[in-house]
């Protein structure tokens, strides 16, 4: 349990999080003691959603609204929280059929795995080797399934930032990665254009370059869902071009 964080405080946070990737709007007591749980009474909820506010766990975009997570509460939900949803066996082998037959082209393997996890995550897929020089992208309607990305200059920003091959080599490879699968939030990374982002990668090697798959959408990204997806994919491209 994070140091700080009471039991209680913990499972409220997680639920107030499944129920904002979800909806995609602020979180209030009622909304929570309606849907979960939770044991407590409706004024002891309000109290602890107060404490977590103030733990930096939550913010209140507007007086008197619900509550969302911050990108410390939703690190803290994926790396101790969340259940993940593993990928049937059927939807593994289809997805490794999708793209075998791409295997001696990385151009076209490439092509084809942004596509199939694109479709799989329902959200903007994004593919890069290390100094390679391009960028493979697939999914773009999917970003505009979302609420937040109602917001036009958000998605200008997005796009243009797509087709920088720089700026992705920066997403993907400007600091050291703590594991093969990661999640990145536009908060912490400092875009201030992009802060309402959030970022999944899983990192390989191609032929002994460093490469990336990632993931791109709001930072209410299902990651349950789509952390496995990505963590196949990247174990799947590094079988295949070892092959």
């Amino acid at each position: 349990m994070r140091e700080g964080l009471t039991a209680r405080q913990t499972q409220i946070l997680k639920c107030l999080i499944d129920e904002y990737i979800e909806t995609a709007e602020p979180v209030g007591s009622e909304a929570l003691e309606k849907k979960y749980t939770l044991g407590i009474s409706p004024a002891t909820v309000r109290n602890e959603l107060v404490a977590l506010t103030r733990l930096n766990f939550l913010r209140q975009p507007h007086t008197s609204a619900g509550r969302v997570p911050t990108s410390l509460a939703m690190k803290f939900y994926v790396d101790q929280l969340m259940e993940e949803k593993q990928m049937s066996l059927t939807d593994e082998v289809k997805a490794k059929e999708e793209v075998w037959d791409a295997r001696g082209d990385i151009d076209s393997l490439f092509c084809e795995a942004t596509h199939a996890l694109a479709v799989r995550t329902r959200n903007l897929a994004v593919g890069t080797i290390y100094d390679h020089g391009k960028v493979w992208h697939a999914g773009y309607s999917n970003i505009f399934s979302n609420p937040e990305f109602s917001d036009l200059a958000l998605c200008e920003d997005l796009f243009e930032m797509i087709e920088q091959v720089g700026k992705i080599n920066e997403l993907f490879f400007g600091r050291q990665a703590v594991s093969a699968t990661q999640v990145l939030f536009g908060e912490e990374l400092g875009w201030q254009s992009l802060s309402s982002l959030g970022v999944v990668a899983t990192y390989f090697e191609v032929k002994g370059k460093n490469a990336a798959l990632g993931v791109i959408g709001p930072a209410r990204i299902e990651y349950p869902r789509v952390i496995p997806i990505l963590r196949y994919f990247g174990n799947l491209m590094e079988e295949i071009t070892r092959a």
